[in-house]
């Protein structure tokens, strides 16, 4: 594989960027509302704007966009704080605000961040690299093994992805689209820009990316999400319906399993990349609890660096899930005994 031209890292630093192309045109219009048309052309001006910019200062508004303004109007901050006082409650109000914050702040760089691949992959490219999964990594791409590498909404987790690029790796994966449609249009077109292939989420993206994992390839998933299909694993103490989809796509294919972590350093703009070591192939759900352990780890080191504004766990959701359960055991208890 070749590697993309060398490139100064410092060169990221000193000289703007240039906002994304736009998509080619749909054969079909896009279908949405005007208020997401509205949404998308503020954001897009937004983007132009910061890719603008020298790195620190585009970080910087952006960070502070979105948890000063961003953050508070649209409910993220209120949200945060909740999940913060749903798993951890004895924590003083004033830390849940400063971690909200801190969130916030984070997401914002790390969405302008992934909007600029080329200069994200050229930061990169002398990021410091560590952790016991690295030799496994070499070892696996010398022998044709398959690699999945799983992650979560934590420090920016294409940091990692964008690392091993730069070093002449092809890493794919999964997205799962933006329910604006004007804005997913340029964001799947960014998506695919770093390294691929990439797959929208969903039945025919997951086949496409196994065939990948399967003829040797090496993929990227994030698991940190609620679905209601999911096993019941803790997460952070409290249940938390996950996919075990990664695990059980790494024994389909006999991938070699490697959680890593772009965790982002206290100057706001550096990375330090750790590729820990494989989880070994067994159970789907305790290879899934064996990730959320290592996720859980790094975000009890630096909760900020999560995403808190996700809504991971939703509780009241769960407990109306399983009233219905119990309601229909009941009922067909009742038919059974009749």
């Amino acid at each position: 594989m070749t590697k993309p031209p060398d490139q100064s890292p410092q060169s990221s630093e000193s000289q703007p960027r240039t906002a994304p192309a736009e998509p080619p045109e749909l054969a079909e219009p896009l279908e949405g509302s005007r208020a997401d048309w509205i949404t998308d052309r503020l954001l897009r001006g937004l983007i132009a704007l910061a890719l603008r910019i020298p790195l620190r200062a585009r970080l910087a508004l952006m960070g502070g966009v979105v948890s000063q303004v961003v953050a508070p109007l649209a409910g993220y901050r209120e949200r945060a704080e909740a999940n913060l006082d749903y798993v951890w409650p004895d924590l003083p109000a004033d830390r849940r605000r400063e971690i909200a914050r801190g969130a916030a702040r984070n997401a914002g760089r790390t969405m302008i961040e992934n909007y600029d691949v080329t200069g994200l992959r050229d930061r990169m490219a002398e990021a410091p690299l560590s952790g016991a999964g690295l030799p496994e990594i070499e070892a696996a791409r010398a022998e044709g093994r398959p690699v999945l590498f799983v992650t979560g909404h934590y420090g920016n987790f294409e940091a990692p992805r964008a690392a091993l690029v730069a070093r002449g790796y092809q890493i794919g994966g999964l997205y799962r689209p933006m329910t604006n449609p004007f804005f997913n249009a340029h964001y799947a077109r960014n998506m695919h820009a770093l390294s691929g292939p990439v797959f929208e989420q969903g039945r025919r993206g997951t086949m496409g990316l196994i065939r990948h994992i399967r003829q040797g390839g090496m993929g990227v998933l994030l698991f940190d999400v609620y679905d209601s299909s999911g096993a019941k694993i803790d997460f952070l103490g409290k249940p938390a319906p996950t996919l075990t989809s990664a695990a059980e796509i790494a024994v389909k294919t006999g991938a070699l399993l490697v959680p890593f972590f772009g965790i982002r350093q206290p100057d706001g703009v550096s990375f330090a990349c750790v590729f820990e070591g494989s989880i070994p192939h067994g159970d789907p759900v305790e290879m899934t609890r064996e990730m959320t352990r290592r996720l859980e780890a790094r975000i009890e080191e630096d909760p900020a660096q999560w995403f808190w504004i996700h809504r991971r766990w939703k509780p009241r959701r769960q407990s109306k899930q399983a009233k219905k359960r119990a309601r229909r055991a009941a009922e067909a208890a009742a038919k059974k005994g009749g």
